[in-house]
């Protein structure tokens, strides 16, 4: 197809503003699927994405829609909306010209949609506004135009509206995508290149690359390889997504979009941001991405040590669908062997081990999250902490480095006393506060990543009843005065347990987490000691009463001496017990324990 009747799009929207929804009307619309055969959330593929109602992975789908008589191609890669995959969304912006900016009528802009949205913009998209739900009661259409005209700086009547329930207004926005956003460039090189924006793995095609093709053709059967790890291969298969992978014989022209079957079975040649090419070519690599940068750290352990080479496994399969993920080899003496995780956020970490225990039917005890730290020890070495267990000794420690974020929060202003009051609690300091429309304010603000993790997201829904927003992003290192709590159960410290906490709330977290596990752990056949230990001294401890059991309730009568026999035999059973014994503790109290309340 000629390169001017082609359209490479996205959708910029907030999680829950209709984005999936829209798309299956897009399908519908051109034809792409059948009526007979859609169903809700057609590109969300996995089981997760659909039970949570949210896009997970990136997934490019190709549509044909006519217009004026003229037939187009258009390419929409539908991404997700949470801002711990604001990392796909970037590698899917990179593929494309311009971007729909989705906002939803009864709730306004929010904050992920300004970040997506700057993104956008610096890459030079032309960017499209629509306001969804308008179909919705709750719509307050005229008041959320104004909004998002005042955001892009355009009149309000370029804003479109529609109704991915309904089809309102969906033939007009598919309309203007035609009108508004640029065809493709065409190509001045005479090489073959294509950006990889995504891949998969295949047990029996191995990795399959998902790219845009920017200059030249790729067809089945052409000697490629990949410009950064130099590895060659010959394309099995060419095609596009309609929206299942569909093989095209003509292959995929400049411009387009779709995939390559390359046949490669080793992990690791495979890179997102690298440049498809032909085959001995001396063609430049395209500009591909940033590489992803881990924000929350955590060890995931085999219940059982036997299946630690199928963690392995399950996590290299995993790498290979998620390369924002990363890992490394870790033992723990009470764990044993497992792998720290760097991963992009919470609910990344949440979806992470979930995938780990469907797809690969593991269990797994996963520790606390935590975030790197550098420490300079009195011996004036700096080192870089990735887990509370590398935290060397409270007297040891010189000083602490910590990352701070740069958070930005939208929410209605009559919130703005409870946000006050949060933002104390977290060691946030407000930069700057402005009026962002009639009834909302905008704030932005700087804290400690570590205080962003402890359940701020949570709190900042709940003080504003669901209709605050939040985004953020990385700042540099600043001082922090923080130490480690240690949890010791029987003595022995659970490494799982260990956390780095603000040191004016020790006593307070120390307290909360004896408690919890206090109230979680199964009573054991001694009674068991369990204490919070920070800033070098045991700061709370409580005792686990043994689990009491009448060794003389089946005697009847007799002498009194035969019962205190058999006390005094249960007695020193419980000693023994104590002395050689450790605890073992399940994996569902792993579990709670990582768990806010």
């Amino acid at each position: 197809m000629v390169v001017n009747h082609i359209r490479n799009f996205s959708i910029i929207a907030h999680i829950d503003h209709g984005k999936s929804t829209l798309a299956d009307r897009f399908l519908e619309v051109t034809n792409t699927i059948e009526k007979r055969k859609m169903r809700d959330q057609v590109l969300d593929s996995m089981d997760l994405e659909r039970e949570r109602g949210i896009t997970i992975k990136m997934q490019p789908v190709r549509m044909r829609y006519s217009k004026g008589g003229q037939e187009y191609l258009l390419h929409l890669i539908d991404t997700p909306g949470h801002i711990d995959f604001s990392y796909e969304v970037s590698r899917a912006l990179t593929a494309v010209e311009g971007a729909i900016l989705l906002v939803d009528a009864t709730q306004g802009v929010q904050a992920q949609t300004l970040t997506t949205l700057r993104t956008a913009q610096e890459l030079g998209l032309v960017i499209i506004p629509a306001i969804s739900k308008v179909d919705s009661p709750l719509a307050n259409v005229e008041d959320v135009r104004a909004q998002v005209a005042a955001l892009l700086d355009v009149t309000p009547e370029s804003v479109l509206t529609c109704s991915g329930r309904t089809g309102q207004g969906v033939p007009e926005l598919l309309d203007a995508i035609i009108e508004r956003v640029p065809p493709p460039r065409e190509s001045t090189e005479k090489a073959t290149r294509g950006l990889v924006f995504d891949f998969q793995y295949s047990d029996h095609q191995g990795v399959i690359v998902y790219l845009r093709v920017f200059d030249g053709q790729i067809k089945k059967g052409d000697a490629l390889e990949f410009a950064a790890t130099g590895r060659k291969f010959n394309a099995l298969e060419v095609g596009s997504f309609s929206p299942k992978p569909t093989p095209l014989v003509e292959g995929l022209s400049e411009g387009t979009i779709g995939y390559i079957v390359t046949g490669i079975k080793e992990p690791g040649l495979a890179r997102v941001g690298d440049t498809v090419r032909a085959q001995n070519s001396k063609a430049a690599p395209l500009s591909g991405y940033a590489e992803p940068k881990a924000v929350v750290w955590a060890s995931v352990y085999p219940e059982s040590q036997d299946d630690f080479t199928a963690l392995r496994q399950a996590l290299g399969r995993l790498r290979l669908s998620d390369s924002s993920l990363s890992f490394e080899e870790e033992s723990s003496g009470m764990l044993g062997r497992g792998f720290r995780c760097g991963l992009l956020g919470m609910l990344h970490l949440e979806i992470v081990t979930e995938r780990l225990r469907r797809e690969a039917n593991l269990s797994l005890v996963v520790t606390t999250p935590t975030i790197t730290y550098e420490v300079e020890t009195r011996d004036g070495k700096r080192h870089t902490v990735y887990s509370p267990s590398q935290f060397p000794e409270y007297g040891d420690i010189a000083q602490v480095w910590e990352p701070f974020v740069s958070a930005e929060i939208i929410l209605p202003a009559e919130y703005m006393g409870q946000l006050v009051t949060l933002l104390f609690e977290h060691e946030a300091v407000a930069e700057s506060t402005e009026n962002f429309s009639e009834s909302r304010v905008r704030v932005v603000v700087v804290m400690p990543l570590r205080e962003l993790m402890r359940n701020f997201f949570d709190k900042l829904k709940s003080i504003s009843s669901g209709y605050a927003s939040i985004s953020y992003e990385m700042r540099e290192l600043r001082l922090a005065d923080v130490a480690r709590l240690d949890m010791y159960v029987a003595e022995e410290i659970v490494p799982a347990f260990s956390r780095i906490i603000a040191k004016h709330r020790a006593d307070e977290e120390a307290i909360a987490a004896v408690e919890k596990l206090y109230n979680i752990l199964p009573r054991q056949n001694f009674a068991t000691k369990i204490q919070a230990m920070a800033l070098g001294r045991i700061v709370s401890s409580r005792t686990l009463s043994a689990m009491s059991k009448d060794v003389t309730q089946h005697m009847y009568g007799g002498d009194i001496t035969r019962k205190m026999k058999l006390r005094e035999k249960q007695k020193k059973g419980k000693k023994r017990a104590m002395e050689r014994g450790r605890v073992n503790i399940p994996e569902d109290v792993f579990l709670k324990m990582i768990k806010s309340e």
